[in-house]
C-alpha cells in the first residue's frame, strides 16, 4: 500500500502544491480543513480516491488525532495574516502547530514539515511573527526532527499579494503602498511545495531553511513591475508608517463597533509592524541551495496569471504584438 500524507491546512495556497506534488510521487494524500465540500478541487490531484479531504479542527487534539492516524509524514500550512474572530495567532500559529507536532510525535510519524515565514522572532513587536516563532520552538520541542520552511511572500497563480493589488488597480488611479522602501524577496509557490516535498520523501537534512527567490525588490519597486505586466499606469502612493498606524486604528476600530460584520482584511496595526521589517533571507540562514532547488523567478510566472488584469485580458498581449506588424 501506498504511503499516507495529512496536510493541516492542504486545500489552502500552498497546501495545494504539496499536494499536487505528493499525488504525483505516488502518494495518498489526506487534506485536513475546516470546511472539506470547500476543498473538492483537490481530489483532482490524484487518481480516484487517492486525495481526499477530510475535516479537521487544529484547535481539538481528538480531531488533530484522528486525521493523522496511519499517516507516514505531516505538514502543517495552517496560517492566518490577520485575526478575526476565534482565529488567533496563538491559537492557531502557536498551540496549533504545537498540537500537531506533539500528536505525530505520540503517533511515530515519521517526517514533519512546518510551513513558517521568514521573520519569525520572539522578540518582535509583530504579534504575528512572535506566534510564528512560537510555533516553531513548540514544534522543534515536541519534534526534533521537524523541517521548518520559512518562506518570504510568496507568488503564483493563487497569490494574494500581486493578485490583490492588481485588482485594486482595476478600479483605483493609484495604488496605496505602506512601506515602499521595504524589501522583500518573492518566492514562486511551487517552490515551497517542492522544498516541503523533498522534506517529506526524506532527501533534507533537519533544521530550519529560509525560502527567498532570486531576486531582492523594495515594495515600491514590486508594484511598479505588477503594473507593467497588467499595462496599467497608477500612481504608486507611498503612506508613511504614522499615517499607515492611523488608518489600521479606523479600520480595527470599524470591525469592532460592527462586532465583526466588518472584517478588516485591508490593513491592521501588526500588519504595519511587519512591513517596517525587510523581508528576506538572512545571511548565513539555510535555504534553496542546500535543498538542491533553483528558484524560479518572477518574469517567469507573473505574465501566466497576472494577465487577467490587464485591459482586454488575454487580448492584450494579441493587440500589442499585431500593432508591431509592417503596415501596407
Amino acid at each position: 500500500m501506498s504511503k499516507l500524507v495529512t496536510i493541516y491546512g492542504g486545500s489552502g495556497f500552498v497546501g495545494r502544491y504539496i499536494a499536487r506534488r505528493m499525488a504525483q510521487a505516488g502518494w495518498r494524500v489526506r487534506v485536513a480543513v475546516r470546511r472539506p465540500n470547500e476543498a473538492l478541487h483537490v481530489k483532482p490531484y490524484g487518481v480516484v480516491g487517492q486525495v481526499e479531504p477530510v475535516f479537521c479542527n487544529i484547535r481539538d487534539d481528538a480531531s488533530v488525532r484522528a486525521v493523522m492516524q496511519g499517516a507516514d509524514a505531516v505538514v502543517n500550512c495552517v496560517g492566518i495574516l490577520f485575526e478575526q474572530g476565534r482565529n488567533r495567532f496563538d491559537d492557531v500559529q502557536g498551540e496549533g502547530a504545537a498540537r500537531i507536532a506533539r500528536i505525530a510525535s505520540e503517533l511515530g510519524v515519521s517526517k514533519l514539515v512546518q510551513i513558517s515565514a521568514i521573520g519569525a522572532d520572539a522578540g518582535s513587536e509583530a504579534h504575528y511573527q512572535r506566534s510564528k516563532a512560537a510555533g516553531e520552538a513548540l514544534v522543534q520541542q515536541h519534534f526534533p526532527t521537524a523541517v521548518i520552511l520559512r518562506p518570504s511572500i510568496i507568488f503564483g497563480t493563487e497569490d494574494q499579494f500581486f493578485n490583490r493589488f492588481a485588482g485594486m488597480a482595476r478600479f483605483s488611479l493609484f495604488l496605496p503602498v505602506v512601506g515602499a522602501d521595504t524589501k522583500f524577496q518573492p518566492v514562486y509557490v511551487d517552490d515551497v511545495a517542492a522544498a516541503a516535498t523533498k522534506a517529506l520523501l526524506g532527501e533534507v537534512e533537519p533544521g530550519i531553511y529560509e525560502l527567498g527567490g532570486p531576486e531582492i525588490a523594495t515594495f515600491r519597486d514590486l508594484m511598479a513591475r505588477m503594473l507593467a505586466e497588467i499595462r496599467r499606469k497608477r500612481l504608486l502612493l507611498n503612506i508613511p508608517f504614522f499615517a499607515a498606524n492611523i488608518m489600521a486604528s479606523v479600520l480595527g476600530a470599524l470591525q469592532a463597533v460592527t462586532l465583526g460584520l466588518f472584517t478588516n482584511s485591508l490593513l491592521t496595526r501588526d500588519q504595519v509592524r511587519n512591513l517596517r521589517r525587510d523581508n528576506v533571507v538572512s545571511d548565513g540562514a539555510k535555504g534553496f541551495a542546500e535543498l538542491g532547488i533553483t528558484p524560479t523567478p518572477m518574469e517567469a510566472v507573473m505574465p501566466s496569471y497576472l494577465w487577467v488584469h490587464r485591459p482586454g485580458g488575454q487580448y492584450k498581449a494579441i493587440h500589442e504584438s499585431a500593432s508591431q506588424l509592417p503596415k501596407n
